[in-house]
Formats: C-alpha cells, sequence, structure tokens
C-alpha cells in the first residue's frame, strides 16, 4: 500500500472543509433571494443581508457560550494535577508541541473510551476525557487521542463547527417559514405570489423542500472531514499515526456506547451514542475501520 503524505491529507481535508462551507452559505443566500423575490422584488436583496446579519449575530452569542453548555451538557468535572497527574503533563506537553496554550483540561467519569475539545478559540479551549480512556488506554494511545483534540484546537474546528451549524440551522427556520407561509397564508397572498411567476414559487418551494436535508448532510459531511483533518494533524504532531490508529481499534472492541444528548455527540473523538456502523450520508464520524486504515498508510 503507498504512503499517504501527511500533510498533503491535512492541506486535502482543508479545502474539501472550505468547499462544502461554502455551498452551505451560498444555499442560505439563494433561498434567502428567492423567498425575497417572491414575496416582495424591491425587497429581495433586503432578505439576504438580513438573514446574513441574523446568522453572524447568532454565531456570536454561540461562539461566546458553547464551551459552557457543552460541559454542562456532559456533566464534566475539572482534572486536578494531583488525581489526573499523568493526563496534564500528557496534556501541557502536547500543548507545547503544537505551539498553543494549555487547555483546560476536564473528566467525564465514564467507562467509555473517548475525549472531546471545545472552546472559541485556543486561549480559551477545553479538552475533556472520559475516565475510561485514562484507565485502557496506553501512553501512546493517549497521546494520540489528546494530539488529535489538540488538532481541532489548533484548526479553530469548534469554530468552524459552529459556523456551519448556524448556517445550517437558518436554511432550516427559513425554508420552514416559507412553506408554511406559502400554504396557510390567506388566498389572495397566494394568489398575488403566484401572479409574479408560478415558475418561481415552484423553484422556491422545491428549494425549500430540499434546502434542509442538502445542508445537514454537507454538515454531516464537512464534521467527518474535520475529524479526518483532526487525525492526519494529530499523527503529525506526535509523529506516530499508529498511536491513534491502536487507540481506535481499542475503541472499537470495547465501546458500548454512552449516555449523552445527541446536540453534542459530533464533537466526541468517537461516536459515544452508538458502536454500530452508520450510514457515511448520516455519520457525524467517519467509518472507524477507515480512519484506522488511513492512518497506517501514512
Amino acid at each position: 500500500m503507498s504512503k499517504i503524505n501527511i500533510q498533503d491529507q491535512i492541506a486535502s481535508n482543508k479545502r474539501k472543509s472550505i468547499f462544502l462551507v461554502s455551498i452551505v452559505f451560498l444555499s442560505l443566500v439563494f433561498l434567502s433571494y428567492v423567498i425575497g423575490l417572491i414575496y416582495d422584488p424591491s425587497l429581495a436583496y433586503f432578505f439576504v443581508i438580513f438573514a446574513c446579519v441574523f446568522s453572524i449575530l447568532f454565531i456570536i452569542f454561540s461562539y461566546y457560550n458553547s464551551d459552557k453548555i457543552v460541559l454542562s451538557i456532559t456533566n464534566a468535572r475539572p482534572a486536578t494535577r494531583k488525581e489526573h497527574r499523568y493526563l496534564v503533563n500528557v496534556v501541557e506537553g502536547l500543548a507545547i508541541a503544537a505551539g498553543v496554550p494549555t487547555p483546560k483540561i476536564y473528566v467525564i467519569d465514564s467507562n467509555e473510551i473517548n475525549a472531546f475539545a471545545t472552546g472559541r478559540d485556543p486561549q480559551h479551549s477545553v479538552i475533556c476525557v472520559t475516565t475510561g480512556l485514562m484507565k485502557i488506554l496506553n501512553r501512546s494511545e493517549l497521546e494520540g487521542v489528546i494530539a488529535h483534540e489538540m488538532s481541532h484546537i489548533q484548526n479553530y474546528d469548534v469554530r468552524f463547527a459552529t459556523l456551519v451549524a448556524v448556517l445550517v440551522g437558518i436554511v432550516v427556520i427559513l425554508s420552514d417559514m416559507f412553506r408554511r407561509t406559502l400554504w396557510y397564508g390567506g388566498r389572495s397572498d397566494r394568489d398575488e405570489r403566484k401572479s409574479r411567476g408560478s415558475i418561481l414559487v415552484i423553484v422556491g418551494l422545491l428549494f425549500a423542500i430540499i434546502a434542509p436535508i442538502f445542508v445537514k448532510l454537507i454538515q454531516l459531511a464537512i464534521s467527518r472531514k474535520r475529524e479526518y483533518l483532526a487525525d492526519a494533524n494529530g499523527a503529525f504532531l506526535t509523529r506516530y499515526p499508529e498511536g491513534l490508529a491502536s487507540a481506535l481499534e481499542k475503541i472499537k472492541n470495547h465501546n458500548r456506547g454512552m449516555r449523552v444528548s445527541k446536540a453534542v455527540s459530533h464533537m466526541f473523538f468517537v461516536n459515544p451514542l452508538t458502536t454500530k456502523k452508520v450510514s457515511s450520508w448520516f455519520s457525524t464520524h467517519p467509518d472507524i475501520n477507515d480512519r484506522i486504515r488511513i492512518l497506517r498508510s501514512m
């Protein structure tokens, strides 16, 4: 098997992620513009500007509060140097290697092997691991997982995920509002909108039906690309892809699923809700076997 250049893998995943988020943004712009044309052509551009400004405001709110929300939902507690010296030393060492400030460290009491990173930027970041991860993984495997999460911080993945989630959410809200007002508005309103162009109404309605599904699938694809990117970055950080590959292998054989909100499941190192293979189109994470194969080909 030919070796994959780690830096090429990183660059490829970044390009694909940016391309996918651009599609989501263009979907938002197009949907806003079509809705504006149907309701009042003179206000079409206003609809677009309003949707973009609303998205920005919501992104800012999420940006400053996402870490607090996630830690509260997962019942994570702060790690201490006295109780978790080994973990603290690994995180501090890899933060130096990554060139970022040492994140705050939290722990979830669970026998599952898992971890996640959160925080709006490297200066306000958090790495959280399960107690099962510390008990079961050896040092090279633990370093591989922490390096993966450190890469999420280094790549501003939490900020990126927040951006995508808000854009997708706005598309879904706009689509739902448009469908409801189109079907349940007064007869005179419907007739007036139809008179502006039945073809435009049909296009708008079809896009309003398809857009939520389409952008959600793109959001899932972006999530998987960012996981591949963090795997490649983590392997580059430790210079030992086998450590991360071995950790994934243990997770595949050990994890049975943990109780955690579906709203934050995409943030974890592996899907915490199930160990079963989910169709790649509808999965927040890449297939573990694919991740292992790619890492071992580096």
